[in-house]
């Protein structure tokens, strides 16, 4: 049978879908998890390997007929009616700007046709990316059946395609082939972003996801270390993944507070995602460069980083144990700070209204009280040195690239945990009352075509301004029984009415983690080191250990960096630099091409673990930003212990 359809491309408001989707089976634990979320390898394929083609009209426009041919990395359309085009406007969709597709169908029992709609994010000209649908018409046989087995042939593959699944060489491709949607449970700061992170989480976030099939439930955190609290009281064999909707400061309490829990070890391995709503985004900006998407910014930023999650995809990450001078200890996935960087970042605190641009405020007011603190650093080489940090090295490729892995969930418990201010697209039961959940489907207004076109019932709104209605690929799974249900309220979860004060300010202590690994590599603070460590004493600028790539959003500290290579990149700059040259580093870093700069104060060393002595009585210590009791701290990196939600590296991120 022929497939068939048109497409015209549909900026559409109502970002709503319906597609059944998913990262792959549920595996028994986290750890299985880990392990089980690659899917097998796809056979290689070049790029330009035609997979599917056909003949499809168009809706809503009518009378066009369009030529697709689906290869592994994008949808190519050509119009053959009413008069073809050499180079279509809109004619090449890459995969890698689709979130995700639906089937639809039409409410008019005498139209015999199948839809399948794909909702697309391209760049547009200045570089911003803004949501389109494009929806097309499967028309070629007299059968409905016929025609919706066309439709669902063709989303299903992109599906595939979408989520790094084989596709079957010798059989049909039928709905079979897709998993069960994953569970991942969003967690927003509603202050982050200069208080724009639910609104954007609103406007953004949960509209694509919902596209791409992913099954969700959303908690506003309400105070400091709400998050840590969460975390360590879930049953996180409910969950497929946990996403922080804020800055990096959110991550850091959930990591924290998962190495916290008596099963760390289990509960560690756990997929952690960050979408990019705060004003330190440094996880998100290595996240968006692993993707191979060019450096961005804002809501660029996270749609980027929005889509990466819809494709699924994980690594394991790197985190650093950190022994502060009281003995206590936390768990750190970005940077630890002392000097001009962790200065910086504390003073700009008052300017949190301003989001990202408070470091720039905050760096400028740095340089004119530039300090020196005098100290001693002591550090473990990495036992094999990598190259001398250039631009050039960009973030390889994953080791092991996974994908989150649900298989059918049983029937959820009576009792969850407490999920406080929980909105949900999921029939789960919660002891707290739940709110609607903006990503559910919401009924519009049955329209009619202009001209007489066939009336279809627009329940999803999957189609923009399309009123088609849904047409599941698989199934929906079975919902718990009604008793069990939290209540669902009419309308969208407002903001938590603000009392006029500023967010509350961080609490060092209630972040420090009893549980995790033990160090092996560091004797106690305050103990002589063993041999091997090399030791630098002098007055510094600034000191930082960092993990991945990035130290924000645009500053690119360590370009060599992967999430998972073992190291600590340390990275200092000497007293006796001048302010204009510190300004150029920092303008560099924007680049990563400080170090081709040739700066005699800037030093760089890979190591396995560190020691910092600080020789100044008063200084700023921080730890992923957050600021630390002053004094002596070490620290040792725990290759692999964590497990980051990145979806599929683009060329950026590939190993040579």
């Amino acid at each position: 049978m022929n497939g068939h359809l048109e497409a015209e491309e549909q900026q559409d408001q109502r970002p709503d879908q319906e597609l059944t989707c998913s990262w792959g089976r549920r595996p028994r634990s986290a750890l299985d998890r880990a392990e089980a979320m690659a899917p097998p390898p796809p056979p290689p394929l070049a790029a330009s390997t035609p997979l599917l083609h056909g003949e499809f009209g168009s809706y809503p426009a009518r009378g066009s007929r369009l030529a697709l041919t689906l290869t592994p990395q994008a949808l190519h359309i050509q119009r053959l009616r009413p008069k073809p085009e050499a180079r279509p406007r809109g004619g090449l969709v890459p995969l890698a700007e689709v979130s995700g597709c639906c089937t639809l169908r039409s409410r008019n029992p005498s139209d015999s046709a199948a839809y399948f709609c794909i909702y697309t994010y391209p760049q547009g000209r200045r570089g911003g990316r803004r949501r389109a649908a494009r929806t097309f018409r499967a028309d070629g046989a007299a059968a409905y059946e016929e025609n919706r087995a066309e439709a669902q042939r063709w989303a299903t593959a992109l599906m595939c395609l979408l989520r790094g699944l084989p596709l079957p060489g010798d059989r049909e491709i039928t709905p079979e082939l897709l998993p069960r949607p994953p569970r991942l449970l969003l967690l927003v700061n509603p202050y982050g972003g200069r208080g724009l992170a639910w609104q954007w989480c609103k406007n953004h976030v949960l509209p694509m996801i919902s596209e791409a099939g992913l099954s969700f439930n959303l908690i506003q955190t309400e105070r400091q270390n709400h998050a840590r609290e969460l975390v360590q009281g879930l049953s996180l064999s409910e969950w497929d993944g946990i996403v922080t909707v804020s800055g990096d400061g959110l991550l850091f309490e959930v990591l924290n507070g998962l190495l916290d829990r008596p099963d760390w070890e289990e509960a560690v391995k756990t997929p952690v995602g960050i979408l990019p709503c705060g004003s330190g985004n440094a996880l998100a900006g290595a996240v968006n460069q692993h993707g191979g998407f060019e450096p961005a910014l804002g809501v660029d930023l996270l749609l980027n980083c929005s889509l990466l999650l819809c494709r699924g995809g994980s690594r394991p990450l790197d985190l650093l144990s950190v022994t502060l001078a009281s003995g206590s200890r936390c768990f750190s996935f970005l940077s630890v700070a002392w000097g001009f960087v962790s200065d910086v970042d504390i003073q700009s605190e008052r300017f949190r209204a301003l989001g990202s641009a408070r470091f720039t405020l905050g760096t400028v007011l740095g340089l004119a009280t530039l300090h020196t603190y005098r100290g001693r650093l002591s550090y473990l080489p990495a036992a094999v040195e990598p190259a001398s940090p250039t631009p050039a090295h960009g973030l390889p490729r994953a080791k092991s690239e996974l994908t989150l892995a649900p298989a059918p969930a049983p029937a959820p418990p009576v009792a969850h945990s407490p999920l406080h201010r929980s909105v949900s697209d999921l029939p789960l039961p919660l002891p707290q009352p739940a709110l609607a959940s903006p990503g559910s489907p919401e009924p519009l207004p049955i329209l009619s075509l202009n001209g007489g076109g066939p009336e279809l019932v627009g329940d999803w709104g999957g189609a923009g301004d399309a009123p088609l209605s849904p047409d599941p690929l698989l199934p929906s799974p079975p919902s718990s029984p009604k008793a069990l249900l939290s209540p669902i309220t009419e309308g969208v979860l407002e903001m938590p009415a603000s009392s006029g004060l500023p967010p509350p300010t961080p609490d060092a202590l209630g972040a420090i983690s009893t549980g995790g690994p033990p160090d092996h590599l560091l004797p106690p603070l305050g103990t002589p080191l063993p041999p091997g460590w090399v030791t630098l004493e002098g007055d510094f600028v600034l000191m930082l250990a960092i993990s991945p790539s990035h130290l924000g959003a645009d500053l690119v500290a360590a370009p060599h960096a992967r999430f998972d290579d073992g190291l600590l990149h340390l990275c200092w700059v000497r007293g006796g630099i001048s302010r204009a040259a510190l300004l150029r580093l920092f303008l560099a870093m924007e680049r990563g091409s400080h170090f081709s700069l040739g700066c005699p104060q800037l030093g760089y060393a890979a190591a396995r673990a560190f020691r910092l002595e600080p020789l100044t009585p008063r200084g700023v210590l921080t730890v992923d930003g957050e600021q630390v009791e002053y004094g002596p701290l070490q620290a040792q990196v725990h290759p692999g212990l964590g497990t980051l939600l990145t979806g599929p590296p683009g060329r950026a991120g590939q190993e040579p």
